[in-house]
């Protein structure tokens, strides 16, 4: 069967000079932004929104991405080790970002934004995961090229061989791309968000993107765990991993949004009379 297998083994560097490289991931994560931002600038410029307003989100959701991720993983993985080196915690470079932690990062800081900018809370994440869950298809592909968070052993013929996992012995049997396998969910479902936003005319009800989105993203996340390889070593233990006990917060808050943008949208029509 690894003869039907796929031999994984590309350089996560694209280039070095000297002591500074330029690896697939950095440059998967940039262009995440990059279309973000073009996408969001068609959502502003339809609803006749200052794109001023959109160079600040884009700040926000920078630093809410960066620093939630990364304070995910540090308290929701490797607490103990990360407190004991916290000057570990800046290294950003060196790997270790959070899913769950990013997505609280975000709101978190969309909060602040929406608070500043007077623009109501649900509007911005309406719009804003539309082209997260599109972030989240490039970041994937990112941990594609790093050869991480991929699958268990598979017998299956596309399973890859990551001969440059930083765990040797797992290079040898051919496992699940878990990293192809979310990212194809998370970009189809950037497809029907956006699908959704231009069928309702750019005036979804407030909070129903918000709520599909929480709901599909965490969702699919919460079902391709069973088929991951554990990123942490207490998570052999669990029934259920870290991703999918913190999936589920999330999956009971999209079905709650999405229950009120229906019911506020039923209490807005008009009564017929009888």
């Amino acid at each position: 069967m690894i003869l039907l297998s796929v031999t994984w083994d590309p350089n996560p560097e694209i280039f070095r000079l000297g002591g500074f490289a330029v690896r697939w991931y950095g440059l998967l994560f940039a262009s995440s932004f990059f279309f973000g931002y073009l996408i969001m600038q068609k959502f502003f410029k339809k609803e006749g929104v200052p794109i001023k307003l959109l160079d600040e989100l884009t700040t926000y959701m920078i630093i809410g991405t960066i620093v939630g991720a990364r304070l995910g993983h540090v308290f929701f993985y490797e607490p103990a080790w990360y407190l004991a080196h916290p000057i570990k915690i800046l290294e950003v470079w060196e790997g270790g970002l959070a899913s769950h932690g990013a997505a609280i990062g975000i709101i978190l800081s969309l909060l602040l934004y929406s608070h500043f900018t007077k623009k109501p809370f649900l509007w911005v994440m309406d719009r804003i995961v539309v082209v997260v869950a599109l972030s989240g298809f490039f970041i994937r592909m990112g941990n594609l090229m790093n050869s991480e968070i991929y699958g268990l052993p598979t017998n299956l013929p596309w399973g890859f061989r990551f001969l440059r996992s930083t765990t040797p012995s797992d290079g040898l049997v051919p496992r699940h791309p878990t990293q192809i396998y979310e990212g194809l969910t998370y970009l189809g479902i950037f497809l029907f968000l956006w699908w959704y936003y231009y069928k309702k005319q750019g005036k979804p009800a407030p909070g129903m993107l918000f709520g599909l989105f929480l709901i599909s993203v965490f969702g699919m996340r919460f079902l391709i765990e069973f088929i991951k390889e554990p990123q942490v070593g207490f998570e052999r233990g669990m029934t259920l991993n870290m991703g999918q006990l913190l999936s589920i917060p999330f999956i009971i808050a999209g079905i709650i949004f999405i229950y009120f943008a229906k019911k506020k949208k039923e209490d807005s029509l008009p009564v017929k009379d009888s």
